[in-house]
């Protein structure tokens, strides 16, 4: 895992887990990212995680592979039924 500094216009170096840093990773991910909560019955979360980390995947990572996965077969099965 790479770990990046960022220079300020003022020219500090914030380091990755500075408080200024922290800061500035939240405003872009209230901006660039929607939050979705999702519900699953107890021990569902670690069974999924372990699923993911198998992968290499984060558990975000994961969901969001699965939904992009499923929204894709479902657009692929619309455009193979016929009208009515």
């Amino acid at each position: 895992m790479h770990v990046l500094c960022n220079i300020l216009e003022r020219g500090d170096i914030l380091s990755p887990s500075s408080e200024a840093r922290k800061r500035a990773n939240a405003k872009y991910t209230l901006k660039a990212y929607d939050r979705l909560e999702i519900k699953v019955k107890k021990g569902r979360k670690s069974e999924l995680q372990a699923h993911a980390a198998e992968r290499g995947e984060s558990l975000n990572g994961f969901v969001n592979r699965a939904i992009n996965e499923a929204e894709e077969r479902d657009k692929q099965a619309k455009k193979q039924t016929p009208s009515a």
